[in-house]
């Protein structure tokens, strides 16, 4: 049996200490007016566009404050058309990069958000290419800057759903550990368990394959030696690069390879109650993986209880550093 897969990520990505500061060099590139998305804390939108104002670049600011909602993204679509934008920049956690992403689809695209959701909308696709768009993460967790959809809350169906296309990878992808510093012990908790499902359902999906395998393995070993060193001293930096980096594999792996029941469970009830994705992820996990094995033994899957077997070895450290795992510190 040959191997046959497909890859796609974003067409950039940046991966280094300090690279925040390279951000308005990049979107000097890419357009003239720049819509930065940004969350609560506007700490790095100030310092951005401090650095923009001495360009003389000319930039609005559009602010999600919790899960980005249908009507948030319709709001930002219009800021966006109405001043002109023709470049997206999103600084924040993944429902900032989320929102930005899917502003920048609809930039370009007529019609309502709804045409183009899943499960509520139409499900049409996407005609024209979004607007160049830099993601830049504050949070090790989604993966966001690497994939190809935005995760959106109706309020109106009590459900999350997704906007998706192959064209909305981001053009750049800035991340810069440093950033994530700041997050509290219980977002890089919650966070970190986000990747970490990431990784494990993509690996043990029928629909993996080797070169999805390898990514997986890299993010989890990182998972399992870095999260509870980054959970318990926010400024170990060695500790933040390994979280970044398996949650950027994580979110390569979900972008090309479907993830697990934790995910479908995960959306309806992320759409029910205002609780952390990540914790949702956390509560399922084990019943899920629980069930699956059980599953897996009763038709005798020998192959696939072997993934399941390398999870736990990987998890609880007691496989030795294998040659595709150099930590990045």
């Amino acid at each position: 049996m040959g191997i046959n897969f497909q890859f796609a990520t974003s067409t950039q990505i940046i991966f280094e200490n300090g690279s925040f500061k390279k951000v308005p060099g990049l979107l000097k590139n890419l357009g003239s007016k720049v819509l930065i998305v940004s969350g609560k804390n506007q700490n790095l939108t100030t310092q951005l566009s401090g650095w923009l104002k001495k360009l003389d670049f000319e930039f609005e600011i559009f602010t999600i404050n919790s899960e980005p909602t249908t009507h948030d993204i319709e709001e930002g679509t219009i800021l966006a058309q109405k001043a002109g934008c023709n470049v997206v920049a999103g600084v924040g956690g993944g429902s900032v990069i989320d929102s930005a992403k899917a502003i920048a689809a609809l930039v370009t695209n007529m019609g309502e958000l709804t045409d183009y959701l899943e499960v509520i909308g139409k499900g049409q696709k996407l005609e024209k290419a979004p607007l160049p768009y830099i993601a830049i993460p504050t949070t090790a967790g989604t993966g966001a800057e690497v994939t190809k959809n935005a995760v959106i809350k109706s309020t109106e169906h009590n459900v999350k759903v997704s906007l998706r296309s192959d064209l909305m990878f981001p053009a750049i992808a800035v991340i810069d550990p440093e950033l994530t510093l700041s997050m509290p012990p219980e977002i890089t908790a919650s966070t970190g368990v986000d990747a970490l499902t990431h990784l494990l359902e993509t690996f043990v999906s029928c629909q993996s394959n080797p070169f999805i395998d390898m990514i997986c393995r890299e993010g989890m070993t990182r998972i399992a030696i870095y999260l509870e060193r980054a959970f318990l001293n926010g400024s170990d930096l060695e500790a933040r690069e390994n979280m970044a980096m398996a949650s950027m594999l994580g979110g390569m792996a979900l972008a090309n390879v479907k993830l697990g029941a934790v995910h479908g469970f995960a959306g309806p009830l992320g759409g029910m109650f205002t609780i952390p994705h990540g914790a949702v992820c956390a509560c399922l996990l084990p019943s899920v993986m629980d069930v699956n094995i059980s599953v897996l033994k009763e038709n005798k899957l020998e192959t696939q209880l072997l993934k399941f077997d390398e999870v736990a070895r990987i998890l609880t450290k007691t496989v030795q550093h294998m040659p595709w795992t150099v930590p990045i510190g």
